[in-house]
Order: structure tokens, then sequence, then C-alpha cells
């Protein structure tokens, strides 16, 4: 009689089951909600808030702020130099052209205002634009870079909090197990061994959990500091499942997406704007070995061979020792070294596209191939539980049965997020959001 009682109570507990699955799906969230406030999230707002608010961005603006205005500056035109001499003690100066009582003491005044010659200084303007254009290169590949992680993150955290969803619906109902189990126990229906082998297998779903949560208190960690957000809530990304079912590479050939990484890549972008920066460079230094012409004025009151003298003058380097050949033979260099630079990017472009796109087809093949409908296993699960309940399986028939339950579900997430990396890792490849899920 105590062993059909028992088995009624285990039913009436897989019954109840099914409001505990719906329940399951809030409970992570209404545990966070325990520890800090929580915030539902897009990707779109996600993305928003780390364009207007990610500190490094702002800081990299301000790089190309700087190369603006040395462009700006190296355009400028030379101010003029005065020079202006005068003696303190005012004492006469002894000359037969100088009338009685007329004092004439020495003063001198020189005006001068050097001239580039041979178009140094548009080289020198046009030099440090193209720097101010690798910077704005080096801005986009650094929003390229953090978007990329900005977006694994997002997804990452998703399909992690989609994991703790399966392990708390679990975790509650072995915990309801473990519950009546012990009562049996206490009441000697059931042997000792039995509940041990219950518990240690939910304390094992309690440490995966406990580590996958760790994970996600990681990714969280990184996402505020993606979102300069400081105030310690918790993050829940709302994401369409079906969207990211539909992601897929046809249409795409492997070629295409090389073809726009070379011309999109910002990395690649800037390698090719250096190597135009070091070819105006070099003309900036040919320049400079054609000297400067100083032109000025002198006016001498009374310090020449006649009183107020008036003169031009005129002022330019000899370039006898120093024609600049150093600048010139390194300038050389650098454009050599940049060329090479741009052909290594190149390969590098083509590889990271060409292994991205790859990954993606694994992935998504193994995903089209994968049976995606769990609603079988939570209805066997419930026979499962009514037939340990029955005492027609064992505890480690149970055990094995529970398990690989929880382990299709964690791996469907694994997988689904692995897919999505996947595509995402391609957008970061070719350089452009070619597969988006949130649009």
């Amino acid at each position: 009689m105590s062993r059909l009682l028992f088995a009624i109570l285990l039913s009436l507990g897989s019954a109840a089951q099914a409001p505990v699955f719906a329940q399951g799906v809030a409970a992570p969230v209404a545990m966070q909600a325990a520890l800090s406030d929580t915030v539902r999230l897009t990707l779109p707002e996600a993305e928003q808030r780390f364009s207007q608010n990610n500190l490094a961005l702002l800081a990299q603006q301000y790089n190309v702020t700087v190369a603006q205005a040395q462009a700006v500056q190296a355009r400028l035109i030379d101010n003029p130099t005065i020079y202006v001499e005068q003696d303190v003690l005012r004492r006469r100066i002894a000359r037969p052209t100088v009338p009685e009582g007329t004092a004439a003491s020495e003063a001198v005044v020189t005006v001068q205002q050097l001239f580039s010659l041979a178009g140094r200084r548009k080289a020198a303007g046009q030099a440090a634009q193209q720097g101010a254009l690798v910077e704005q290169y080096n801005l986009q590949d650094l929003l390229r870079n953090l978007r990329y992680q900005l977006r694994t993150t997002y997804y990452d955290i998703f399909f992690k909090q989609q994991t703790l969803k399966a392990y708390a619906t679990e975790i509650a109902s072995l915990t309801r197990t473990v519950g009546l189990y012990q009562t049996q126990f206490e009441k000697g229906n059931i042997a000792l061994k039995e509940v041990i082998r219950l518990r240690a297998f939910l304390f094992t779903l309690q440490s995966e959990r406990q580590s996958i949560l760790n994970d996600v208190a990681s990714d969280q960690a990184d996402l505020h500091v993606l979102l300069r957000d400081a105030t310690g809530s918790q993050f829940v990304p709302v994401a369409d499942i079906r969207r990211t079912r539909d992601l897929t590479l046809n249409g795409y050939s492997e070629q295409q997406l090389i073809d726009t990484a070379l011309v999109r890549r910002t990395d690649l972008n800037a390698r090719r704007a250096t190597l135009e920066q070091q070819n105006l460079n070099l003309k900036l230094q040919q320049k400079l070995a054609v000297p400067d012409l100083a032109v000025g004025y002198t006016y001498d009151k009374a310090g020449s061979y006649i009183n107020n003298y008036n003169a031009l003058t005129l002022g330019m380097a000899v370039p006898i020792f120093n024609r600049n050949q150093g600048n010139i033979q390194a300038a050389k260099a650098q454009i050599a070294s940049s060329k090479l630079l741009v052909d290594q990017q190149q390969l590098i472009v083509q590889t990271e596209v060409h292994q991205a796109y790859q990954l993606a087809a694994r992935n998504d093949e193994l995903f089209q191939n994968t049976d995606r409908d769990t609603a079988p296993f939570a209805r066997l699960m419930v026979g499962i539980e009514q037939s340990y309940a029955k005492r027609i399986l064992s505890v480690v028939e149970y055990i094995d049965f529970f398990e690989s339950y929880k382990n299709n579900l964690v791996q469907l997430n694994t997988l689904r997020a692995n897919r999505v990396r996947a595509f995402e890792q391609l957008n970061f490849a070719v350089g452009k959001p070619v597969f988006r899920a949130d649009q």
C-alpha cells in the first residue's frame, strides 16, 4: 500500500511538471532580479548605446581630430619675423651730415618672410591630410572590432540564458523528486543509495549551472564596458530565434565575399592609405631638398654710410652638403615596406574570409541536419518520471534519461550559439554586416 501511495504522489508530481516548464522560462530572470535590476535589451538598442557611449571609440575620434588639425597646421604659411635694435643710451652720433641739436642715435628695424619653394607647403599639407585619412580608417577598424565583440557577446549571453532556463526547469523538477524520495527513505520504503545517487546528480546539475552563471557574469561585465554602463544591472538580450534560424549562405559565394572584403575591410584600407601617405611623404622629402627663400626689408636710421638706410635682403641655404638625401632614401624604404604590408594584409583578408566562410558552412550544415524539436523529449521525460515512480526504471536508467534530455537542450543551444557566432565572424571577416538576424 505504501508503494502504491508513493507512486501516486510521484505521478501527481509529474503531472504538475507541465506548468513548471512554463515557470522555468522566467526563473533565471526572477533570480537575477533578486540580485539586481534587469534590463531587456534588443541588439539595435545595444548598438546605438555602444556607438554613443563607448570610451575607446570616443578616444579614437579625438585621434582623428588631432590628425585633421595637424593637416591644417601643415598648410599654414610661416609667420614673418621682425627684428628691432635701438640704442638705449640714445647717444649722439658726431657726423657732419647731422645738423646741430638733432638727435641721431642708432635704430635698426628688420622684417623677414620665409617662402617655401617647389610646393613644399602644399606637399606637407597633402601628406598630413593623408595621415588624417589613415586615422579615420583606424577608427572604422576599431569600430569593426568592437562591434564584433558586442554582437558576439550579446548572442552568447542570450543563448546561455536560454540554457540556464533549461537548467532551472530540470533542477526544480529533480529537487522535488529528491524531496519525495528523501521522505520515502525516512519512512523506510527505499534504500539510501538511491537517494544519494539522485542528490549527486542534482549537485552535478547545480554545479554545471553555476559554471554557466560565471560565464554569463563575465560576458555581462564585457557588455557593460562596451556600453559604458556602470549601473550594475543585468542585461537580458531579446532576440528572435526564428530570425537566427533563417541565416543562410545561399546567394553568396566565397569569392564574392572575398571581393567585397578586399574593398570594404578597414584594416586593409588603412594599409593602402598608409602606402599613399608614404608616397606623399617621398614627394615632400624631395621638395625639402630645395632650400627655402628668405625675403626681408631692413631700415637703419644712423648706422650705415648714410642716414635712413633702406635695403632689401634675400637669403637661401646653398644645398652643397645637405640635400635631404638621407630622408629621401628613408622615404623610399618606407614605401617598399608599406607595399609588402599591403600585400600581406590582402592575403590575411582572403584567408580570414575563406576560413570564416568554411566555418559558417559547417555550422549551418550541422544545424540544418539536426532535429531541433525538443517537444518529444519533454513528453518523454514525463513518461520517464512516471515509469520511475512506478519502479519500472531503475535510478541509473532514470538519471541516464534525465541527463540525455539535459544534454540535448544544452547542445542545441550551444549549436545555435556557435552558428550565429560563425555568421558574425564571417561578417567581421568581410568587413560588412552581410548576414544579420536582428533586421
